[in-house]
């Protein structure tokens, strides 16, 4: 029998997998288990619509067998079983995935429709990490011809006939020699494997039996035991969904969200819902403790699992999350939703929205509860999710904004922590109409800005807004607690008294003409020119006419598709009217007018760093900063 051999990147990952994929050598149980279950899956798909296979869904099991003298460890299972082409497809070439295919054949047009676990096509190879050697016969359903698969690892394998009375496959490890670090031995125990299935497979739907001895009182003795042997099943098959929460132990509900959602890490929260009467549903979902690697790329996919009385029906259920809550993952199973519904269907299906809108309550409810009594939790959530929820509130024209309004975080001049909304108004000053913020790149950079310097010495506390949904989520929001919203970068803000409003009037009307020539000599780059009597020590800076700020005009301009100068801030030019400049630049107007000119355009490049902004032509600025000085 002529060997084959597997393609070099196949030798490759099968080294990978052997030694760096898998931390512990322990999981290759889980995924052996796991392949059979999705079998099992298959057959039993198949059996909805083809009358031959007259299989019960209670006559499908996992076996697992063990011949401690030969070192045999032995995985069987009576489902779909794999033909010769199937054998050579799925385990001659590393990573190919039957399972993966099964679910995307054309001609499997509901494949989705059913749990495939084991959609990777590489953990049967962890087997390698215990064994050196693997058999595997398999019969499929239906053929007349059974094969068997064998490889010693890398070097190869072979494909021959064997005999094999039923449909099903069996993959037989011989599992290797013990070593001084590494005790295989142990994969033949009945403590380890019991306790192994229990660890990574005991939500299986399928019964995994195995022949145990168990140690039992003699018949008629008090005091004399014996050992006997049975017929086990190792797992519960109840999915963990359907047990009493308080039967429950926290690290079952991290283990099962690691295993079905691929996370090395445990939730942050878990989230469990009951609910009977207008609609029936459970559901069981989880906050990430961190971003998937893809959350924020095109491929992501939102989406809850959803059953139906325990069979699955979608693996990813779009219209169950709403977009800013599309970081949760988990699964409901309704008994209301039909199992051969399909996906156009659901999304016009009364009950699912019935169950969406229940399940947006109850997770915005779970994320209230956890900022009331758990701060810290929730807002290592928020530095992590935050902007999806501020997105919740832009989004759709505000819809969802009195819903998340309470939700969102931002820091603050008053200690650069998070604080909400309703922490805000709290303690806002007596008298005190208007929330105020600002926006920027970081709150240091923010915390420079010569408005906000001046508001909070005027002893108000403003919000720094440091992501660029920031400013568009307030001002879809407009107000909170009949308190606007307030750039304090917009020109209109003026926190000063009558007396000093009236003495600013007159200086700027005064110099009307000066202002004039100052916008005449900086262009289109600013709209307006005038003296401000808010800035403190500083000698410049810009404001902002209008709802357009100059930070959303950057966000907008970095949009896919945005054209340059489409939509602009009215940036105005403020200066310091109690600044030594405003002086020299009235004489510069009186007596030097090229020179204002320079002048107009250097505090124009000073006033947008300042703000954060680019500078258009810094090598013209730096001259003229140069021919001053000399």
């Amino acid at each position: 029998m002529a060997k084959k051999q597997f393609k070099t990147e196949s030798k490759k990952l099968l080294d990978m997998m052997v030694n760096s994929i898998y931390t512990h050598k322990e999981i290759f149980l889980r995924e052996l288990i796991s392949n059979a279950s999705d079998a099992i899956d298959k057959l039993y798909f198949r059996s909805l619509t083809d009358d031959s296979i007259t299989l019960l869904q209670s006559d499908y099991e996992i076996r697992i067998t063990v011949d401690k003298d030969a070192r045999l460890l032995t995985i069987s299972d009576n489902g779909c079983g794999m033909g010769k082409d199937e054998l050579e497809n799925n385990l001659g070439t590393i990573a190919k995935s039957g399972s993966f295919d099964f679910k995307n054949n054309p001609e499997n047009a509901n494949g989705e429709h059913i749990d495939i676990i084991g959609q990777f096509g590489v953990g049967f190879y962890s087997a390698f990490m215990v064994a050196d050697k693997i058999v595997v016969d398999s019969r499929a359903y239906g053929a007349d011809v059974a094969y068997r698969w064998q490889s010693s690892g890398a070097d190869g394998y072979t494909i021959a006939e064997c005999s094999k009375e039923n449909a099903g496959t069996v993959i037989t490890l011989h599992i290797k020699e013990d070593t001084e670090d590494e005790k295989y031995s142990d994969y033949l125990e009945q403590y380890t494997l019991k306790s192994l299935v229990k660890k990574y497979s005991d939500y299986i739907r399928y019964p995994i039996r195995m022949m145990t001895e168990q140690s039992r009182l003699k018949e008629g003795s008090e005091s004399e035991y014996e050992t006997v042997t049975q017929d086990e099943t190792l797992n519960s098959m109840v999915p963990i969904w359907k047990r009493a929460s308080g039967k429950v132990e926290d690290e079952e509900y991290t283990r099962f969200y690691q295993e079905k959602f691929f996370d090395f890490e445990a939730p942050l929260r878990v989230i469990k819902q009951k609910a009977e009467g207008t609609s029936n549903f459970e559901a069981l979902m989880f906050i990430p403790a961190r971003a998937p690697f893809d959350f924020y790329s095109k491929d992501y996919e939102k989406g809850l699992q959803l059953y139906s009385s325990g069979v699955l029906i979608m693996d990813r259920c779009k219209d169950l999350l709403p977009d800013y809550f599309s970081f949760v993952k988990g699964l409901v199973d309704s008994s209301d939703l039909s199992l051969n519904i399909s996906r156009e269907m659901l999304q016009q299906d009364r009950q699912l929205r019935i169950i969406a809108k229940a399940i947006e309550k109850k997770i915005t409810n779970e994320l209230s509860k956890m900022l009331e009594n758990d701060r810290e939790k929730y807002e290592q959530f928020f530095a992590v999710f935050g902007s999806q929820l501020k997105w919740g509130m832009y989004a759709d024209y505000g819809k969802s904004k009195d819903a998340l309004k309470d939700l969102v975080l931002f820091k603050s001049s008053a200690d650069e922590k998070y604080i909400t909304l309703k922490e805000y108004v709290a303690r806002m000053k007596d008298g005190q109409d208007a929330i105020y913020y600002a926006s920027g790149e970081s709150t240091s950079r923010i915390a420079l800005i010569p408005q906000v310097e001046s508001v909070v010495a005027h002893g108000y506390e403003v919000l720094y807004l440091t992501e660029d949904i920031d400013e568009f989520a307030l001002q879809m929001l407009s107000s909170y607690d009949e308190k606007s919203f307030v750039n304090v970068c917009n020109e209109t803000l003026d926190l000063s008294n009558e007396e000093e409003k009236e003495s600013l009037r007159k200086e700027n009307e005064s110099a009307a003409d000066m202002f004039a020539f100052i916008k005449e000599s900086l262009g289109d780059a600013v709209s307006r020119v005038q003296f401000t009597n808010t800035l403190q020590e500083h000698a410049v800076c810009l404001s902002n006419e209008g709802a357009l700020s100059v930070g959303m005009e950057k966000v907008l301009s970095r949009m896919p598709g945005a054209e340059a100068g489409m939509l602009k801030a009215e940036i105005v030019l403020e200066i310091n009217v109690n600044h030594p400049i405003a002086q020299k630049l009235k004489a510069l107007f009186a007596d030097d007018k090229e020179k204002l000119a320079v002048y107009s355009k250097i505090l124009l490049a000073q006033a947008r760093l300042i703000n954060g902004i680019t500078i258009d032509n810094p090598a013209e600025i730096s001259d003229l900063v140069c021919n001053l000085m000399i």
